[in-house]
């Protein structure tokens, strides 16, 4: 069945990423079930519970934060290793018609990830027969994740991975560093504070974009894939485009105790090419984010 009749269970569907594939959804004919904590449902009691057969779980639920959360309170993140192995047990109880489990880049290999390299992270860099140190437990989760979904696989369910890098938009909590740079560029901030040194790399792509490649990837039965542009921004680099769409141009203020996370991190987008092709450059993203309330 085309997306536009099914039965789509969104895990996490209160988050940035969730109310993005439901304002996606709901202009289409669809049955959506969403389940978040922040509305008193945790997924846990629904996936111990509940029977029903979905076309479609998209599993996003998990605990998340920006980089401080990351690095300052990994043991929270241990609760995503409870959260994706009930889903599997779930999933293998009531068999969906298509799992898309979201892990993500920071499951690569944090030594490919240095400013020296420049390299761009290919799906087959991570193997999970040979598993690499990833970027912390949130890493680690999401790793984990992945191999429960190749478990999945095994026993004949359809799994898609996908690998979201920089996911932004124009309604993201300012934990993360586009919303926190933008609300800088909407108050003309002098100084224009950036954590680090400025000089750590990341690879943006917009939120549509990642919803739409989501729907592609399961139309395509995609089994892994990054979502990202390809193109590497570095922290300064985001700080000028900000300013210059904004309309003035400020110092950069660097701050080298604050939280960076790995030095370079982007995806090679080839194989998400083949069946998605990104719409919204990062200054199109800057642009509609600085208009918007």
């Amino acid at each position: 069945r085309q997306v536009g009749e099914m039965k789509i269970l969104i895990t996490g569907d209160e988050g940035f990423v969730g109310t993005n594939f439901k304002k996606h959804l709901d202009s289409k004919r669809n049955s959506i079930t969403g389940i978040d904590i922040k509305n008193g449902r945790d997924v846990r009691d629904f996936f111990a519970k509940d029977d029903t057969k979905f076309d479609v779980v998209i599993h996003l639920a998990a605990i998340v934060g920006g980089r401080a959360t990351i690095e300052g309170n990994p043991l929270s993140v241990a609760a995503d290793l409870a959260i994706d192995a009930d889903l599997f047990q779930w999933a293998l109880r009531t068999r969906p018609g298509h799992i898309v489990y979201f892990s993500s880049s920071a499951a690569y290999p944090i030594y490919l990830q240095k400013l020296e390299y420049k390299q761009s992270l290919k799906e087959f860099d991570i193997n999970l027969e040979h598993i690499r140190t990833p970027d912390l437990t949130y890493g680690w989760s999401k790793l984990s994740g992945e191999m429960l979904a190749s478990y999945a696989r095994n026993e004949g369910l359809k799994v898609t991975v996908l690998r979201p890098f920089s996911g932004y938009g124009s309604d993201q909590s300012l934990d993360y560093p586009f919303p926190s740079f933008i609300k800088r560029g909407k108050e003309k901030a002098t100084p224009f504070d950036v954590w680090g040194r400025g000089t750590q790399v990341r690879d943006f792509i917009h939120i549509e974009d990642v919803v739409k490649a989501t729907f592609e990837a399961i139309t395509n039965d995609v089994k892994v894939a990054n979502l990202c542009s390809g193109r590497p921004t570095s922290f300064i680099q985001l700080a000028e485009m900000v300013m210059l769409q904004a309309g003035y141009l400020a110092q950069i203020r660097t701050n080298p105790k604050a939280p960076v996370g790995v030095a370079y991190r982007v995806g090679n987008p080839a194989r998400m090419l083949e069946f998605y092709q990104p719409k919204i450059s990062l200054e199109e993203g800057i642009a509609r984010a600085l208009a918007s309330d």
